[in-house]
Parts: C-alpha cells; structure tokens; sequence
C-alpha cells in the first residue's frame, strides 16, 4: 500500500489526516446508537468466549445464516474488527469511533491515489478533500456499524489500484497484480457485499482506459467481424482473456455468496421498504425516483435523516405524479454523460466514465433494481458512489478555474462549499450522540415515519420515562394506523404504567393486523418473525389473571401453529404450564424449544428448574451445569444451582457451591442473597466467624433482610453470645413485629440469660395474639407462670398445651412435675424453715421440680434452633425456613415432618420464581 501512495507527498496526507479529525473529533463522544445496538451491544459473537467459527457462520448481527430472520448481510471480517475493539476496550464506545476515524482517514488518503490517476495534483486534493468533509458520510464514519463501508471501501479501492498495474509494457499482461485484486475483491465483499462491484470498474477501465477504446471504435470492429471483414486484434484478445478470468472470479464469489445465504432471500416487510411490495407500474416509478433523491442528497446535503423507511417517501403511483419529472431529469442528465464518456476519446471523457461507474456500479446492489432491500435510502451506502460525484465536481471545478473570468468566483465557491460542509458534518456528528438525539433529529426531517416516532419511544423507555414514550408511540400509530410494532409498544407501555386493561386494548388491535392464513402460502414467508410477538406479549398480559391461564395457551399454541420453529413461543408456554402444575408439558415445551437451539443457556436453566417441580435435583443440577457451561456468568444458574447443592446435604458439593455463590456475588455485588446464603454455607460447615461476617454483609446491604436478621441472632445464640443477639431481634421485631420464631427466641433469652420474666412474658404474649394455637409460645409462657410461682394458672395452661399437643411427651412430663409441686405444697400447708438452715423435703421437691423445670427450658430451646432460610423479597427462589418446630404428626417422625414442610414450601417458591423470572418480554 505504502508503495501504491508513494506519489502522495507528507503535506497531502497531513492535509487529510487534519481535515478529517477537525471533522469527525466530536464523534469520540457519541454512543452506540440505532443499529449499533443489534450489531455490537447485543452481538455475541464480539465476545471472546464465542468460538470465531461463529463469526463466518452468521450474519453481520450475529443471526445464524441459516436462520429466516437473518439478513443475510454476511461481513465476518468487519465483525472481526468489532471483536478486537471487544478485547482491548470492550464496551467503551470512544475506542469503536477512533478506529472508524482512522479508517475514513486511510479511505481518503487511498482515494486521492486513485484521483491522481484520472485528475491533475490540485484537482485531485479538492476531490479529496470534499469527500473527507462530505456530511453524507456522517452515518458511515459516526455511526459505528458503518466501519463496513469504511473496510469494505478500503480494499475496494486498493483492489483498484492493483488492477491499474496488471498492464506490462507492449500491452502485455502481469498476472500478479490481477491475482492480487482477485484476493482483494474477496476480502472486500467478505467487509460488504458491495466490494465485489469494484470487479466491474476494473472492466470499464480496462476496455476504454488502459485499451483506450471508445464505443463507436467496439462497435466497428464488431460489425466488421461479423461480415467477415476482420479478425480480432491481438491486443483485444488480451483484453478479453483478462475480462474472462476477472468475470470467472467475480461468478466463483457470486457462487459462495449464494451458497452461504443458502439460496434464501432476506425476509423484510412492506415497513421497510414499501414500494418493493407495490404492484406495478408504482414498484418501478417509485425505485426510479429514488435514484433522483439520491442524487439530491450528494448535492445538497442539508436535510439528512438516519432512516428513510416506512412512509418518508411517499409511493409514486402515477404517472401524473411531478415527481417523475426529477426522474426524467435524472437520467436525461446521465445519459448524457455516458454518452460523452463513451463516445469521445480523451482525457476528460475517460475522468467522467471512471466517475460515473464509481457512482453507478456501487450503488446497484442498493438500487432495488434487481432484488429489494430491506431500506428505502440509505445515507452509508453512498459511501463509495459519492467517490464518483466527487471526481465530477473537481474535474468540473478544474474546467472552470482554467477560465481566468471564472478563476476567482470558483475558488470561492469550493472555499465556501468544503466550509459549510465541514460545519455540516460536525454539527451532524453530535446527532448521533445518543439515539434520542438521533431519532429525534430525524423526526425534524421527516414527522411520516412512523419507525421514527417509535425509536423516540423506545430511547425514552430506556429511560424509564413511559409517559412521554407512550406519546410518541401513540403518534406512531397515528401516522401509520396498521404498524403491527406500534400498538405492540403502545401495549408494552401501558403494562409498564400498570394500565392492563388498555395493555390488552392495544395488542388486540396488534393481533387484528396480523396477515391471515393463505391456504396452500408458507405462512411465516409473510410476516416479520418479531410480529408474532404479539402473541407472547398478549398471552403474557393475561396469564396475570389465575382465570385466564387456558386462553394465554391458547394464543400460545396458536403462534406455535402458525411457526413451528418460532422458540419463544415454546419457552414461555413452558412457564405457563408450569404456573399451571404441568411439568411433563413443561418438559416437553423446553425439550421442542432446545431442538430448536441448543445453545441457549436460559432454555437449560429453565430445564433445570422443571426437573426441580418433577422432584429429580440430580438432573436438575445437570442441567444447571449444561447452563453454566455456556454461560459462566449465568446468575440466576450460578445461585440456584449453589442452593441445590447446599440442600441436599451433600458435604462433598458444599465447596462448589460456595464457589458459585462467589461467582454469584462478583456478578451482583449489590444482591444481599449472595451473601446470606454464603452465610447459611458457613454455619452448615460450622465456620461461625465467617458466617457471622457474611450475615452481617448481608444486612448492609439490606437492613429489613428478615432471614439474614433472625439466622444472625439464632447464630450468636448458638455460640453462648446471647446478649449480642438482642439487639438484632429488637431490629427483625421492628421490621416484622410478628416474626413468630424470632419472638421465641427473644422471650428464651429475655427468661435465661437476663432474668427478665416480665419481658418474655410480653414476649410469649405477642406469639399467642398471633396465633392462640402456637405450641412452643404458649408452652414457655407456661414456663413464665411457673416462675412466677402461680401454680394453678401453669397448671391449666398446660392442659391446654397438651390439648394443642397431644403426642409432645416433653408437656405431659411437664404438667404431672406442676401437679405433684401443687400436691407437695397442699400436704405440707406451707411449713416454716429449720433453724438449721437445711430444707425440708417439701422445699426439697419444690428444688427438683424448678431444675426439672429448667431443664425443660432448656430442651424447649433446643427446639427452638430452627434456621430461617427464607430469603428476601428481592430474589426469587427461595430457601425456606427448617421448621423444627411444628407439632408432632402420628405415624410420622419430626424429621420426616421438617422435609415435608420444607419441599412444599421450597415448591411453592420456584412457582414463584417462574413466575417472575420467565415471565420477562
């Protein structure tokens, strides 16, 4: 490259390079704005952890090739780019628009190569020049998925350049340099597709420049071959043998191009492109009309707008429309430089033929003349046609400086035109500094697009600011009443704003504009794939209502029929049959989606969570591992998978769970659940002082955490710090004055350790007010009256215990203790101490019964260690507290008793958690 610019002096490439960042510097400063979003925040394939066989396998926005909603717009190496900004800078924009400046740098210093070949020194630094400052290029270089321009334009160019060296001396040809723009033809379509047309340019130059042909010279020699007058010179035999082995390239790419598209057109809507949907003559006069508006926007300008779709050209469907007349202007006007190109010898005609075919050979595949696009106009693809309209105005500015009359007024004029263009392209630049910016300066270009009043919308819902958004999606609608995706968003954001009856207004009208079936027509061929969202979201809405479950599967399994392979649809049935306690259809829904994509980590965590409701934790954690492996930082698999560890007792699994807790919280530092459940890993392994600090983390995070509270207090009562636990029952009890077990174990430290019987009789009170049928709240407050001596009202409390009770051996042994004190002290009538100091058997006995009595207490603490694993609010699944302390059941032990509980409570909470988790549009 270095020694094609050789002729480029140090001044004209400094010239370019300052130019273009006095530009393009406040570009360093913008986001990653409308389709960045698709191609770089939501591309997977820009991670270092996807395999980069994946980038040649799918499209520019990382949809597998072999998928209908893919593009087809296949740019591996442009994507690869992308992935090296991922690995130095990841998602820091500055580095993704720096290295889009330096390549529209190397495109203009490459360019005015390629000028000198066609202009004289000066002419070729002003073509240079108004290309690096041209405001149409703003979408190209600013926004940042227009690095494929820039790439692709890069080796364009230079395939060119290589091609103008495959002449040797005495016309004969150097195979190298055309075996170098093969290559490079190839790398060029491999960042656009649009590269491969660089093949056609090189034909036109070699027939009329480097062959010096003109049209009337061929068609002479044509006909003279013909009539049998002549033979083909031998230098046209050359020509023709270098012709064929460039157009046997140019089918060989064409061939794989088709071959990895795997013969499949995109599919777009009548949205995006209107007119490719118009029945005839409106199809053809619209598409031709469209290259006038072109034109219009390389010479003036000063109305750009970053999406052209929809409804912002209107259809022509005449041939009475006066817009036609821009049409016939337009091609009156090429024609006639066509003509004069290929008619004329000369320099001048061979400068105006090299700038048209950069203008026009460029820009076919966008053209809509022989396959639709998926836009109407698009600013980026006149990257490399506004090469050409830049030839033509230097050239055109050369004729006119050469005129002394004229020298002045026309150095003036290009003074004035470089100026403002220079303004224009920095003021744009600050346009695409965020995307409501952006939209937002579009609609000040065109208020018909509907898209545009939508992408308005959206960029205010990222914002959370659903009461402006909704405004401009209902606009939306207003400008184009059947956009399916408008009352789609109006619908989404009235169930942002909790206004479900409406929500659900909108999507029917949404689902009403759905295309109905064909008989015999491929249904999915017809409708955008996002379209049939519609149904999710409506099937979503409903499900909220516990009545309505059967009619949300009904539109599920509607959105099923209509596309088999539609994914979605079978994961979010898959947590509606859950909802509704079918977990072998459940089952059956993750297993169809997971044909259908295997490498969705989402899709075997919800597996997982499936297999947990069908009572096999062992493939439940096989699932969660297969999650896992795909994506290391799956958090709620991470979590999940750490407390099915925990609860199965497993001490073998207790150091990888602890791990992926860690993992858990390096990913959400801010989740106190991480923390609490390090906490509840601590005290299983009976690593006090690290439990206590992971509980107390856990509290930072979130004062009101009532597990975290009450298995801190239960902690330092298990390791005789029962004073310290006081403090953290007074703030679980402000926070939740009828936490009942936290109560118990206030009123067992309150009666123990400090002595205070009054206060663990409000304490013993309290659980009672709650629930009169609390055993161990009205057992202990039998403990307080026997403290406080008042032995008939302990004895009928008891009574009434055991009633509660029945099978509890430890209250009846505790009752007949009260009634034999209450015997012992009827039969002595209260007599008088020894003077000896020693007690009497009756003061003996009332001795026994009290340590009897205290030993009681002490065994009712004992039951009362239970471990309160209920977690937070804030996080979905759920561990549950172990309930030691429920009523005995015949026929089946404590133990058996505390597993029930636990697996119908922990059940209960992963229904929750589907609920919430996969409910997500």
């Amino acid at each position: 490259l270095l020694e094609k610019m050789a002729d480029i002096s140090l001044k004209e490439a400094a010239l370019l390079v300052g130019v273009v960042t006095a530009c393009y510097w406040n570009s360093l400063f913008c986001g990653f704005v409308f389709d960045d979003v698709s191609a770089i925040l939501d591309n997977k394939d820009l991670h270092p952890s996807t395999p980069l066989k994946n980038l040649f396998q799918n499209d520019f926005w990382g949809t597998p090739m072999s998928e209908e909603r893919s593009h087809k717009s296949y740019r591996p190496l442009t994507v690869l780019t992308f992935r090296l900004n991922y690995l130095f800078s990841e998602l820091n924009a500055v580095s993704y628009h720096f290295l889009n400046l330096i390549f529209h740098v190397v495109v203009c210093v490459v360019f005015l190569k390629v000028c000198k070949l066609f202009l004289d020194n000066r002419s070729s630094v002003v073509a240079s020049l108004l290309f690096a400052v041209h405001p149409i290029h703003t979408e190209a270089v600013t926004g940042v998925v227009g690095r494929a321009e820039l790439l692709s334009s890069i080796f364009f160019l230079a395939a060119f350049l290589s091609y103008t060296k495959s002449k040797g001396p005495d016309n004969t040809i150097v195979w190298t340099p055309i075996a170098v723009t093969v290559f490079l033809v190839a790398v060029a379509t491999l960042c656009k597709e649009q590269g491969i047309t660089v093949v056609g340019i090189c034909c036109v130059y070699e027939v009329f420049i480097a062959q010096g042909y003109t049209l009337p010279v061929l068609l002479d020699t044509a006909v003279q071959i013909l009539r049998g007058k002549g033979s083909i010179p031998f230098s046209m035999l050359q020509t023709l043998l270098k012709l064929i082995v460039l157009m046997f390239s140019t089918l060989l790419l064409v061939v794989v191009r088709v071959q990895i598209i795997q013969s499949q057109l995109p599919v777009f809507t009548r949205f995006d492109n209107p007119a490719a949907v118009s029945p005839s003559p409106t199809r053809q006069l619209t598409f031709n009309y469209l290259l006038p508006v072109n034109a219009w926007l390389l010479l003036n300008p000063s109305e750009l707008c970053c999406d052209w779709t929809m409804g912002t050209i209107p259809l022509v469907e005449s041939l009475l429309d006066v817009r036609n007349v821009a049409t016939l202007t337009f091609f009156c006007f090429l024609g006639s430089l066509i003509v004069f190109s290929l008619r004329y010898p000369g320099d001048s005609s061979k400068t105006v033929l090299m700038a048209l075919c950069l203008i026009v050979l460029p820009f076919i595949p966008a053209s809509n003349l022989f396959f639709p696009v998926g836009f109407v106009v698009a600013e980026r693809v006149l990257y490399v046609p506004s090469m050409g309209f830049c030839i033509l105005v230097a050239h055109g500015w050369r004729k006119l400086s050469n005129k002394s009359v004229l020298r002045r007024i026309s150095w003036v004029c290009l003074a004035a035109v470089l100026f403002t263009h220079a303004l224009k392209t920095l003021h744009r630049n600050w346009d695409w500094e965020s995307e409501y910016t952006l939209f937002m300066s579009a609609l000040k270009v065109n208020k018909n697009n509907a898209k545009l009043w939508n992408n308005v919308g959206h960029a205010l819902e990222n914002e959370k600011n659903f009461e402006r958004a909704l405004q401009f999606f209902i606009q939306a609608t207003q400008v184009q009443p059947d956009d399916i995706g408008a009352h789609m968003n109006v619908g989404r954001t009235y169930k942002n704003l909790n206004k479900t009856k409406e929500a659900e207004e909108s999507y029917m009208i949404a689902k009403s504009l759905m295309p109905q079936i064909i008989p015999g027509k491929k249904y999915a061929a017809r409708v955008a794939p996002n379209h049939l969202n519609v149904y999710i979201n409506l099937a979503n809405l409903i499900r909220a209502n516990e009545s309505r479950l059967e009619e949300a599967d009904q539109l599920y399994r509607q959105a099923i029929s209509m596309r088999p392979d539609f994914k979605q649809a079978y994961i979010s049935r898959g947590e509606l049959l859950l909802k509704m306690n079918k977990p072998l259809k459940a089952k059956e829904a993750y297993l169809r989606a997971l044909e259908l994509d295997r490498t969705n980590a989402d899709l075997w965590y919800n597996l997982a969570i499936v297999y947990i409701e069908l009572k096999d934790p062992t493939e439940a954690l096989k699932n969660f591992n297969h999650a896992l492996e795909l994506n290391p930082a799956h958090k709620l698999a991470l979590f999940n998978s750490a407390l099915l560890m925990q609860e199965s007792g497993d001490a073998q699994l207790r150091p990888e769970a602890k791990q992926r807790l860690l993992n858990y919280v390096k990913e959400e530092p801010q989740d106190a659940n991480g923390y609490f459940n390090l906490g509840m890993l601590a005290m299983d392994d009976k690593k006090d002082v690290e439990a206590e600090a992971w509980m107390k983390k856990a509290i930072r995070l979130q004062p009101n955490f009532r597990s975290a509270l009450f298995n801190l207090a239960l902690l330092y009562s298990q390791t005789a710090k029962e004073l310290m636990a006081l403090p953290v029952l007074e703030d679980l009890l402000r926070y939740y004055p009828d936490h009942t077990k936290g109560l118990i174990l206030k009123g067992d430290i309150l009666m123990n350790q400090k002595k205070d019987i009054v206060g663990a009789k409000m304490c013993f009170e309290k659980i009672l007010e709650l629930d009169p049928n609390n055993v161990q709240g009205k057992h202990n407050l039998c403990v307080v009256y026997f403290e406080e001596r008042d032995l008939i009202k302990a004895e009928k409390c008891l009574v009434e215990t055991l009633a509660l009770a029945p099978h509890e051996e430890y209250i009846q042994r505790h009752l007949n203790i009260v009634r034999s004190k209450i015997a012992s002290l009827s039969a002595t009538e209260q007599p008088s101490l020894p003077a000896d100091g020693t007690t009497t058997a009756a003061a003996a006995e009332k001795k026994n019964s009290v340590q009897n009595l205290k030993e009681v207490k002490n065994e009712q603490k004992t039951t009362q260690t239970t471990i309160d694993n209920n977690k937070g609010p804030s996080k979905n699944k759920k561990r549950t507290e172990k309930n030691d302390m429920d009523k005995e059941i015949p026929k089946k032990s404590t133990k058996e008793i505390k597993d029930i509980e636990k697996k119908r409570v922990a059940a209960l909470k992963r229904l929750e958690e589907i609920e919430r988790i996969l409910n997500g549009e």
